[in-house]
């Protein structure tokens, strides 16, 4: 059986644009409906694609969103910040909360409330978490420190969830050419190939997405020794 068999998405932060792929490639794999969620959700010309008021950050939001979309099968959690800092200690509180609080806490949030919704959906169920290649590389601040977070969530969840029939996937990149990353210089992926990697894994059955070659190296790197992983260590050491 296909997880894509009447299939019903929920996809957080959709409005930009990532968030606008997996809709519209959700659709185009067969879903029957996609839950298009956003604080702001847009309009869509589309009558199976339903905008979804959300903040992940307001239990009270999550809540009226999981009361409402109670049929849903396929979770996709993508809404995320990105602040401008690369010193966790002089960034700012704030900045510390809300990074902590939209790209670790909400998904988390977002997990527990739909969890027992989709171990109960009649055929397959899944949750596609969108990490970040800084997951693995402590170069941004609190940003590395919340998709640090966010990854070993999605490990703990998934040992979780297996068992009740929910497959959980993980996806790492680095800079996407969305509007998010326009101000970042470097290689980008692109939109429509990291979720088209994305929804392959949850179709295959598989756990992990590794879809650009900076986060297949940075994943490589792990093993390797710190003062190597980071040579900036070594040379302030004046080795």
């Amino acid at each position: 059986m296909s997880i894509w068999d009447d299939a019903v998405v929920l996809v957080t932060g959709a409005n930009g644009g990532l968030g606008t792929e997996f809709v519209t490639q959700a659709i185009a794999r067969g879903a029957r409906k996609v839950y298009a969620s956003a604080r702001s959700p847009k309009d869509w010309d589309d009558a199976r694609i339903v905008p979804l008021p959300l903040d992940i950050t307001d239990l009270t939001s999550i809540e009226a969103a999981s009361t409402r979309a109670t049929d849903v099968t396929i979770l996709v959690n993508n809404a995320g910040i990105s602040v401008q800092n690369t010193s966790l200690l002089r960034g700012t509180d704030e900045d510390l909360r809300r990074t902590l609080d939209t790209n670790l806490l909400g998904q988390i949030r977002m997990i527990r409330a739909f969890s027992d919704i989709l171990a109960a959906a009649p055929g397959r169920a899944g949750i596609i978490d969108m990490h970040s290649a800084l997951s693995w590389y402590a170069g941004a601040g609190s940003y590395s420190v919340s998709k640090a977070g966010f990854w070993a969530a999605t490990n703990s969840v998934r040992l979780e969830l297996t068992p009740r029939g929910v497959q959980v996937v993980g996806v790492h990149v680095g800079w996407v050419d969305t509007p998010m990353a326009a101000s970042a210089e470097g290689p980008k992926a692109q939109p429509a190939d990291v979720v088209t990697q994305a929804y392959d894994a949850l179709t295959a059955g598989e756990d992990e997405v590794l879809a650009d070659a900076l986060s297949r190296r940075l994943k490589e790197g792990l093993a390797a020794p710190l003062s190597q992983f980071y040579p900036q260590l070594a040379a302030a050491r004046g080795h």
